[in-house]
């Protein structure tokens, strides 16, 4: 399986994917930086949320009053007052192209797949909480283009609904999560990421809302093709997901250790290092 350029097979690099989701609270200028920060501390890609809320927005929630930095406004209004839009979506496109970085979303409803696909993307992805929407993932598996599964908050055999939309030669890659803010070690269940790839023979990544920087590590010890973490320039900036996302100098962290620890895995052959001949001929008896 490949997302655009890079190759999802074993051996080949993680592809780490920066979750700006709405951490851009509506403002451009916010987005085009964290895509710059992800491109800086070498992730291949960054994705969005993209909602159509009139569509998205469950009815009882439209009407229920929120406290934002914009003033006292309905849910609904808050939905759309972070949304972005084909202005918004086309300077992004612009702007992944000009610093070499891939971009997607997650479409949270049907016209947000349809919108989606009038770009070139290299992937789509289904987000944990549109798991169970069928016409949201039918409509992703029928657009053709490699697309990612995020299983926070499932059972088995929802999961197992949702890939059985796709054919089983579709590029379809999963990704284990648990929908949690801030997620706990006790709750990160990581051998439940190589069930998922023994069970659908899937490539499988992790999805991770952790504080630190150890539980994504360790997946990609375990096997993750796929590294997702949410991503914001503050975590006391306004949003519910800015708490548990990664700052700039983490996600250079976080980058930076990925790739040692695929270096350090190796290729799994037992063999005598050129650099251990004098340590032997010194100690061996």
């Amino acid at each position: 399986m490949k997302i655009g350029s890079s190759n999802l097979d074993d051996g080949q690099p993680v592809y780490v994917i920066a979750e700006i989701g709405i951490n851009h609270n509506g403002d451009l200028d916010i987005a085009r930086g964290l895509m710059d920060v992800a491109a800086s501390a070498g992730c291949q890609a960054v994705k969005f949320q993209k909602r159509d809320p009139e569509v998205s927005t469950p009815e009882a929630q439209k009407s229920v009053l929120r406290e934002t930095p914009w003033g006292q406004m309905t849910y609904l209004e808050y939905k759309y007052r972070v949304e972005f839009e084909r202005a918004e979506y086309d300077a992004i496109d612009v702007h992944a192209k000009k610093i070499g970085i891939d971009w997607f979303a997650s479409p949270w409803d049907l016209p947000s797949v349809e919108f989606l696909a009038s770009y070139n993307l290299p992937a789509m992805k289904i987000a944990s909480a549109t798991l169970t929407d069928s016409d949201v993932v039918r409509g992703v598996a029928e657009i053709g283009i490699p697309a990612i599964l995020s299983t926070g908050m499932s059972s088995l055999e929802e999961i197992d609904q949702a890939v059985n939309l796709f054919s089983e030669d579709s590029p379809l890659a999963l990704l284990h999560c648990t929908s949690t803010y801030p997620l706990t070690a006790e709750e990160a269940n990581l051998k439940a990421m190589v069930a998922l790839g023994e069970r659908y023979n899937r490539p499988v990544g992790y999805s991770g809302h952790e504080t630190g920087l150890q539980i994504s590590i360790a997946a990609v010890a375990l096997g993750a093709r796929i590294i997702e973490r949410h991503i914001t320039l503050d975590r006391a900036m306004w949003g519910t997901d800015q708490s548990a996302s990664l700052e700039p100098r983490g996600l250079q962290t976080l980058v930076r250790d990925i790739r040692v620890v695929e270096v350090a895995l190796g290729d799994g052959i037992k063999k005598v290092y050129e650099s251990e001949l004098t340590v032997r001929d010194k100690l061996r008896r």
